[in-house]
């Protein structure tokens, strides 16, 4: 007997019960976390003031993987889609690849996530014990998850509004202090605008993650794409008002030096009340990313299962909740083991963005495909992009990848190293279980 039988007698039909505000907040809450507090200072060290213009222009590259994935959603709607649709339409090994080397990544973006609201919550309580407040953090995204995938979606969505709300009053206290010539000239050239671009990416990968639950939004092939849509509109609107606030009241040469530009800038203008709002935004912004990389998670684990990939007892659907709850202990067991990874976070984000990479790589590919080989696919698709668009699209897509994952070999070689050794791991696993299962 295979292991794919122990879970047969369960349901396999997920609930049906996303909304198109919840995949909005889905997926702009999982961009705007960690990178929203850092990545603003080192990147005005490079780009001056022009990391408005390279705010937008770094939106770019997202809204290129994010054309290529709102067709695929429009086509075929998967919960763990970008596993399933490599799975399907480039090669399962390709599938499998890239969705074992996203166990790690998820694992280590879960473990940067809470050491990073672990710093700021030090601001206001500097003797927290770390490692129970992780754990705890852990335990609350996995219960939010395990009882209903409405129930992590509407904690995703009320904690994305409050976010909303603190970087609003963020604004409206700043924004009448803020001046243009303390903003300085935005445009200084190409050069400082383009090299800051790199440091910008960052601040919206994981819009994606709007397609990650299709089979749990109703009108898929519709609703995915808009809310994919709407979550990029949302999150660049969101940057460019804050990153415009910053420069106004406190200038590019203030916040190029900054650890925390946002709480420098907005000691700026409220004093006292700079750290308990940025520290709230901070938790809100980090808890909702959190609680949306285990989300995504469980489902990939999940789709892994239901292939074949991984035990089949991980795709069991439970009768009354709805959700994979086998998955979502596996996926919370392997986040629980990723905080004894290295406390070096500049590797932790490079591993991170690996399987990132690959994933967008892999399901540009899957889109390439989709157009060329696979006709009644194609015809299925609400949106009705032309061959030639979605064919020129997906090809940009894989290059952008590249090109992205290759920059973070000059940074730092040890994670690609790392992953590796963990694809070859990956790689003997699918050997020993295809032959145990044909043994079987």
């Amino acid at each position: 007997m295979t292991d794919t039988n122990s879970a047969a007698a369960e349901p396999r039909t997920l609930k049906r019960s996303v909304r198109l505000i919840d995949l909005v907040m889905l997926g702009a809450g999982t961009a705007m976390g960690a990178s929203v507090f850092t990545v603003l200072g080192p990147a005005t060290a490079v780009g001056g003031s022009g990391v408005l213009i390279a705010t937008a222009l770094a939106a770019v590259p997202m809204a290129i993987f994010g054309f290529v994935y709102a067709f695929m959603a429009s086509t075929a709607p998967k919960s763990g889609a970008s596993y399933e649709w490599q799975h399907a339409f480039v090669h399962p090994v390709v599938g499998f690849v890239v969705a074992w080397l996203r166990i790690m990544g998820s694992a280590a973006i879960m473990v940067l996530l809470v050491r990073v609201l672990i710093e700021y919550l030090g601001m206001v309580w500097p003797a927290l014990p770390g490692w129970p407040i992780m754990l705890g953090l852990f335990l609350l995204v996995f219960a939010l998850n395990f009882f209903g995938v409405s129930i992590a979606a509407r904690a995703q969505t009320v904690m994305m509004l409050l976010l909303l709300v603190t970087f609003a009053v963020f604004v409206a206290v700043g924004a009448p202090h803020a001046s243009a010539e303390m903003i300085g000239p935005v445009f200084g050239g190409w050069g400082p605008i383009l090299a800051s671009i790199p440091l910008l990416i960052s601040l919206f990968l994981g819009i994606e993650t709007a397609t990650e639950v299709g089979e749990e939004v109703d009108d898929a092939e519709r609703t995915v794409p808009l809310g994919l849509v709407l979550a990029l509109v949302l999150t660049l609107v969101v940057y460019l008002s804050i990153s415009a606030t910053s420069l106004g009241v406190a200038g590019p040469q203030v916040l190029a030096t900054s650890d925390a530009p946002l709480l420098t800038a907005a000691e700026a203008t409220m004093g006292s009340w700079a750290v308990p709002l940025i520290v709230s935004a901070a938790v809100l912004a980090l808890v909702k990313s959190l609680n949306a990389v285990f989300l995504v998670f469980s489902r990939f684990v999940f789709a892994m299962a239901r292939n074949g990939a991984l035990p089949g007892a991980l795709a069991a659907v439970h009768p009354r909740w709805g959700t994979p709850h086998l998955a979502t202990v596996a996926a919370f067991v392997v986040a629980s083991l990723g905080l004894l990874l290295s406390q070096d976070i500049l590797p932790l984000l490079i591993a991170v963005n690996i399987p990132t990479m690959m994933k967008y790589f892999g399901t540009c590919l899957a889109g390439l495909n989709v157009v060329r080989s696979h006709p009644e696919v194609h015809a299925r698709a609400r949106l009705r992009f032309r061959r030639s668009t979605v064919t020129v699209m997906a090809a940009l897509g894989m290059v952008t990848a590249v090109v992205i994952a290759v920059l973070g070999l000059a940074t730092d070689w040890r994670p690609y190293a790392i992953c590796v050794v963990w694809v070859a791991l990956g790689l003997v696993y699918r050997w020993g279980r295809g032959r145990t299962r044909r043994r079987s």
